[in-house]
């Protein structure tokens, strides 16, 4: 780090944990503000660092497949690349699900959000290799070794820039940096801020033609970088001089304390605020009672139960309604799905699908009737007077807009889908579950455990789902009774 013109302060350790890896520790008192480690662009490796650019850039090959390409190569170089000493830090591969085996995958993930994304995105890797990366190797004037640019390298390449690449700036996108990947990740508890200074900047001689700004922008605010993931806004509390050397990338990456932390303790960074299936998918690793914890129910799952209640006709039907209505589910990889937050509460377009599929017919030809004359949205759509409830606007209510769908029949329907998400993790319970992981070292079978922990923090949140449910119905027969006791004394 040294050679490369990475500085760090004294006041960090760095620790190499026996089969857990190295980690960063305070050896004094660290105080808000302080300024621990300032890192070179030039020291990061990128696609614009790395010996591979003209072959990357010529291939028309960028992101994270550009520097997967540039990461294969640099190893390849063995002595003769800059960042050798880095790379001997890395490990071989990360432990994400993406280079477990798939019989690995689909002993431990089945029913998990993770089991279908992550034969998915095995499947998209392949194809990414066999379409760009093997067609180097035969055109390439560099003559690449075809040892480090196999398939599996190049899973164990994608492997280490899902888990441990930054976004630098709009110049050099995503890349490698030493030092700022060494400190671990606790949720919404970071210590230190990975920021950028002149996001914009790029050498004057590179400027043309890459539509990025060439004007120098030193200010104190920076853009705080997170492993695989958009930047976020963060303060810089002073900013840095650098070099102004034409033709040379002056600016810097800097890592500032954001809060105290005593002599002796770890410092944490922070790679967002993501549950354990987001975790695991990037990072390899998952957090007990992580408070941003989802389940997703996907629409597939909803057609089915319906279907089982239902004529297929009948489910079409509701369905084309709920989406004239201006509802959808969120989208990820071609599957629209629902979100069931940590505390069981799902999202209010699931509740809007299910009582439009389960009203009854008068009530729904009379809707249809409302939406072919006039154009309603989701908001209008919950401030129709439905049969049996008031007329309320979520814009000004949305929870109480909630309670207007949370009718008994969609109460029982979330429980049926609870029920049904459940069992695709097969026949063991959630006892079962935390009995084995009990038993388990997160050390020694890693794999294991953490597919175990996103399990049980996915059923933990479905029986939330059911409290959710049975709540409502509680509520309202609570309701029912007051209702009656008011009709008793008049």
């Amino acid at each position: 780090m040294r050679s490369q013109g990475v500085d760090y302060s004294d006041a960090l350790d760095l620790i190499d944990r026996p089969e857990e890896g190295i980690y960063v520790r305070a050896m004094c008192d660290l105080h808000e503000g302080d300024l621990v480690a300032t890192i070179p662009k030039h020291s990061c490796l990128t696609i614009k660092t790395s010996g591979a650019r003209r072959l990357i850039e010529a291939a028309g090959l960028e992101g994270y497949l550009g520097l997967s390409v540039a990461l294969m190569y640099e190893k390849s170089l063995g002595h003769e690349s800059p960042w050798f000493g880095y790379l001997q830090v890395l490990p071989e591969r990360e432990g994400i699900p993406l280079v477990w085996s798939l019989e690995e995958v689909d002993s431990l993930l089945p029913g998990t959000e993770l089991h279908k994304i992550v034969k998915d995105d095995k499947a998209l890797v392949y194809e990414d290799w066999k379409e760009c990366i093997l067609p180097l190797l035969d055109s390439d004037p560099l003559e690449l070794n075809p040892y480090f640019f196999g398939v599996e390298q190049y899973f164990a390449a994608k492997s280490l820039i899902a888990s441990r690449s930054f976004e630098i700036d709009d110049y050099h996108g995503f890349g490698m940096v030493p030092l700022a990947d060494l400190f671990n990740h606790k949720t919404g508890a970071e210590d230190v801020h990975f920021t950028s200074l002149s996001p914009h900047l790029v050498p004057e001689n590179e400027a043309e033609g890459n539509q990025i700004s060439d004007e120098y922008e030193n200010t104190d605010d920076g853009e705080q970088l997170t492993p695989n993931s958009q930047s976020i806004r963060g303060s810089s509390t002073g900013s840095l001089e650098c070099s102004s050397a034409i033709g040379d990338d002056p600016t810097v990456l800097e890592m500032i304390i954001v809060k105290d932390v005593k002599s002796g303790a770890e410092v944490f960074n922070t790679y967002g605020l993501l549950g354990n299936a987001a975790l695991l998918h990037r990072y390899g690793f998952t957090e007990a009672d992580n408070p941003y914890d989802i389940v997703n129910i996907d629409l597939e799952l909803v057609l089915q139960w319906s279907s089982s209640l239902f004529s297929s006709r009948h489910s079409r039907v509701r369905l084309s309604m709920w989406r004239r209505l201006d509802y959808s589910g969120c989208v990820s990889q071609n599957s629209e799905y629902f979100e069931i937050s940590s505390n069981g509460e799902p999202q209010v377009e699931l509740l809007g699908l299910l009582y439009v599929v389960l009203l009854p017919e008068e009530a729904y030809w009379q809707l249809d009737l409302t939406v072919s004359t006039t154009a309603v949205n989701l908001n209008e759509f919950l401030t129709l007077n439905l049969p049996k409830q008031g007329i309320i606007s979520m814009e000004k209510a949305p929870e109480r807009s909630k309670d207007l769908l949370l009718t008994n029949s969609v109460r029982s329907a979330l429980l049926s889908l609870a029920n049904i998400r459940e069992s695709l993790y097969g026949s063991n319970s959630m006892e079962n579950d935390i009995e084995a992981l009990k038993r388990c070292c997160h050390i020694r079978e890693r794999k294991f455990y953490h597919s175990l922990m996103l399990r049980l923090s996915e059923r933990k949140i479905l029986e939330k789902l059911r409290i959710y449910a049975g709540a409502g119905a509680q509520l309202s027969s609570t309701a029912k009774r007051t209702s009656m006791r008011k009709k008793l004394k008049t």
